[in-house]
């Protein structure tokens, strides 16, 4: 409706303007947008600077605020920005004030403040009017020469004075100090870099202008944060300087110490940039008391004014590099930082590489020393012409004096002169201006050799002008004196990520004995400190576990394989053999769940031993057969587990009551035998088992005599010398071929496999062994004992068997793992058969 006149009419429509909304919308809003972006929010690629950043320094320069004069009340400066330069509020510039003298914000800071002025765990800086600030000696770089008309000027908001729309800058500050932003629909966020490597870049570019980025990569490694830490890799750096976004993993420096003799601590000396120390702690104490760390059993903040220092102190049954990694994982003690180099060129948002952003700096550069060269050449020159006039009156005294004192006015005296000698108004007025002091012998050779010098100055003012290598001299000159005065060692170290290098080829491919206890601790020992004892002896000391905890698993392994951890729920875990922690044989090992992410209520039922996950053929060519307690089989391809996951996948689907017991790796062709806890076992052929995925439950494959009944073991046979071997609670086993073992259909009760009295026990082991191969028994004390497979002759399948291990008390076998046969200590072995019951060692024998 048109609005109504003071008459109450309605006006003429002449007077009303239709607009489209939906283009004034557009119109207004893409006006808003670029006064963001070019007025606040993004830096211009040439200083580095937003407009509020760029006020400040003027405006701080303004009040004369050098560095090697008083500081003043911060609340006076952002008086004089605001009033001057910066319509804005003053949190606005006194926030940028504080961040330019924080030097955990600002790589090189630009304010020397004295005063609160916050701290990196987050503190608030005190109110402007408590605090002081004065400019920092390499912001006066960024200031220099601008009174000698290097830049532009622009009328300030409300066009009384002139301000500058671009500083000269010494040096390229964007990549020394980075920058960061949001506009509307786009955002910068510019790393700091380190001021040595950026001015050996740009020199590098000054003299080849066709560098490729890795050339320049020479010189600058990557970004220099200014509370140091690490850069976890390289790609994201490279990609950065390609592209101009890339992404950078930042992790603290952090170091794990010994004390008090075995207790170990992490102590953090360096967090990654921009993170709040305090709220790193707190949540970290959340995540500790959550359980979702483990291993924590103190958190203490012992930083001062010497540095950072955060100790995380660790419990005696965890590993301080496994909690290091957990951490890094689930706190701010790693995190990333996003590069995405936007800044303003020529007025226009412009994604850069680091090229681009040194070419910037020198063009921008290169127009100052023009300028700045054009200037001091017109004001060389405009005092060489005052000097050439009082060189004539020096020359001409008596007639100069004699016109002036004639002259009625100074005008006369002034158009005199310029008649009588010719001169110029300057000069003529300059003339006038001189002191009777000027007159002097002393003063009149002073003129004469100002002039010269001047003379000179303006030839080489002249020939800068007109040479653009000798221009490129002068920057580079001046580059390399900022380097010499402000340039410092990097801070942030930059490291490979495990993604960019082979962590293998700096692991030992050597055997290990793998050991895990039910109550899932785990090691690896080197194979050489096991000795291999007499058959009957007491055995040696394999595990120092707690009372109620003893060694359940046992295997050996090459450093570079890959192990399958399968827990009694059907759940398969990932682990390179590397990658467990290194124990003695008498050590305890650590707790699993601080190395995979098992749940605490699981435990370890089974594991296999893989090669490669990698190797396409060797995956679809072999597979996984699992069975349970219940006797329940399944099958299914490898292939199904060779993308490792930290969370673990499902590889059975487990029945109520029942629950994961075994898992070995087939070909396809294998023969499989279960045995039962009750004494018998059964064989069948893996053909009868199809393949299944990894949430299936499988088949029957023997069926149980009681309820009380369980599986004790499955092994799968491929070798045609392999022989059965089963060993009962009571230290009490026998090998029989495996031809003693008919073939059956699966889900049969099976045969006999051991005569099951008092004496020997029930059944608790059964493995596939040759000639070659020895056993490791342990017993549920931690008493481990080696014997030759060969020293076993082979029985009949329903004897009762030989003792294979001399067990103490109620002491009962707890596991049974064969190794490979080692001919080098058949001579030990030979010495100890003499007399079996004794250990090689007095410090091997379990008193």
């Amino acid at each position: 409706m048109a609005e109504e006149t003071e008459n109450g009419s309605t006006p003429p429509e002449d007077r009303i303007i239709s607009i489209n909304i939906d283009e004034e919308m557009r119109a207004a809003y893409i006006d808003y947008s670029m006064s963001v972006i070019v007025s606040r929010a993004l830096p211009d690629v040439r200083d580095g600077l937003k407009p509020v950043h760029r006020r400040v320094l003027y405006g701080m320069l303004d009040l004369g605020l050098a560095n090697n004069k008083p500081y003043k009340k911060s609340a006076r400066i952002v008086g004089e920005v605001l009033g001057k330069y910066h319509p804005h509020g003053d949190t606005s510039v006194y926030d940028a004030m504080v961040r330019m003298a924080q030097e955990w914000s600002l790589r090189y800071p630009f304010v020397e403040g004295q005063g609160n002025y916050g701290s990196i765990d987050g503190d608030q800086p005190a109110a402007m009017r408590y605090t002081e600030a004065r400019l920092e000696k390499i912001a006066e770089e960024m200031l220099a020469d601008i009174n000698k008309d290097t830049i532009d000027f622009q009328l300030n908001f409300d066009d009384s004075l002139q301000e500058p729309t671009v500083l000269p800058a010494k040096f390229p500050n964007l990549l020394v100090n980075g920058a960061s932003g949001i506009a509307v629909g786009m955002a910068t966020n510019m790393a700091p870099h380190n001021l040595t490597e950026v001015v050996n870049a740009t020199l590098a570019l000054i003299d080849n202008r066709d560098i490729t980025i890795d050339e320049l990569m020479v010189h600058i490694k990557g970004p220099d944060f200014p509370t140091g830490a690490i850069i976890y890799g390289f790609e994201g750096a490279r990609q950065a300087f390609e592209t101009g976004r890339g992404r950078i993993v930042i992790r603290s420096r952090a170091e794990i110490e010994v004390y008090n003799g075995d207790r170990e601590r992490i102590i953090v000396s360096e967090i990654p940039y921009q993170i709040n120390k305090a709220l790193m702690i707190e949540r970290t104490a959340e995540l500790v008391n959550e359980k979702k760390i483990d291993g924590i059993s103190a958190i203490r903040d012992e930083s001062n004014r010497e540095g950072i220092r955060v100790v995380y102190e660790i419990k005696r049954d965890a590993n301080a590099a496994i909690v290091l990694n957990n951490l890094y994982k689930h706190t701010a003690l790693q995190t990333s930082f996003s590069i995405n180099n936007i800044a303003l060129v020529h007025g226009r948002p412009m994604l850069l590489t680091l090229k681009d952003l040194i070419h910037h700096f020198v063009e921008h550069r290169h127009e100052v020393v023009i300028r700045r060269a054009k200037f001091e050449l017109s004001e060389a020159e405009k005092r060489a012409h005052i000097l050439e006039g009082l060189l004539i009156a020096l020359d001409h005294l008596d007639e100069v004096i004699k016109l002036i004192r004639a002259s009625n006015t100074p005008d006369d005296a002034r158009e005199g002169l310029i008649t009588q000698f010719g001169l110029s108004d300057l000069q003529a007025r300059a003339i006038l201006d001189m002191t009777l002091r000027r007159l002097t012998g002393l003063e009149r050779d002073k003129i004469k050799d100002e002039y010269e010098g001047l003379m000179k100055l303006i030839d080489y003012l002249k020939s800068i002008l007109a040479d653009e290598g000798l221009r490129m001299q002068i920057i580079k000159d001046e580059l390399i004196e900022i380097r010499d005065k402000y340039g410092d060692e990097r801070r942030t170290q930059m490291v490979h990520s495990s993604a960019e290098m082979n962590t293998e080829d700096f692991i030992e491919d050597e055997d290990v004995v793998i050991t895990i206890s039910r109550e899932g601790y785990i090691k690896r020992t080197p194979l050489t400190e096991y000795r291999r004892q007499g058959r009957g002896g007491k055995g040696a000391i394999g595990s120092n576990s707690r009372d109620a905890d003893f060694i359940e698993h046992l295997l050996i392994a090459s450093n570079h394989n890959y192990m399958l951890f399968f827990t009694e729920s059907g759940q398969c875990f990932w682990l390179r053999v590397f990658e467990i922690p290194e124990g003695t044989r008498t050590s305890k090992g650590r707790a699993i769940q601080n190395i995979i992410n098992i749940p605490k209520e699981q435990n370890i039922k089974a594991y296999i031993k893989l090669i490669s996950l990698k190797d396409t053929e060797y995956l679809e060519n072999n597979f996984i057969i699992m069975c349970t307690k219940k006797g329940t089989i399944k099958k299914t391809s490898l292939e199904a587990y060779s993308r490792p996951r930290a969370n673990g996948i499902n590889a059975i689907n487990i029945n109520e009551g029942d629950s994961l017991l075994e898992a070995t790796l087939t070909t396809g062709t294998s023969e499989i035998v279960m045995a039962l806890r009750s004494g018998r076992a059964i064989r069948f052929n893996e053909s009868t088992v199809r393949p299944m995925g990894r949430t299936a439950t499988g088949v029957r494959g023997i069926s149980l005599e009681n309820a009380e009944d369980e599986v004790v073991g499955m092994i799968s046979i491929d070798n045609p010398e392999t022989t059965v071997l089963v060993v009962s609670e009571k230290g009490y086993g026998k090998r029989t071929d495996i031809d003693d073992y008919r073939v059956t259909n699966r889900g049969g009760k099976g045969v006999k496999t051991l005569s099951i009295t008092e004496k020997t026990g029930k059944l608790v082991a059964i493995k596939g062994v040759t000639d070659n191969e020895d056993l490791m028994i342990i017993n549920k004390s931690g008493v481990i004992i080696r014997i030759a497979v060969s020293e076993l002759r082979t029985m009949g399948r329903a004897t009762q068997g030989v003792r294979l291990i001399t067990l103490k008390g109620n002491d009962e076998i707890a596991s049974v793992a064969k190794i490979e046969h080692d001919d080098e200590e058949d001579k030990e072995l030979d010495e100890n058969a003499e007399n079996p019951g004794i250990a090689p060692a007095a410090d091997d024998i379990n008193e």
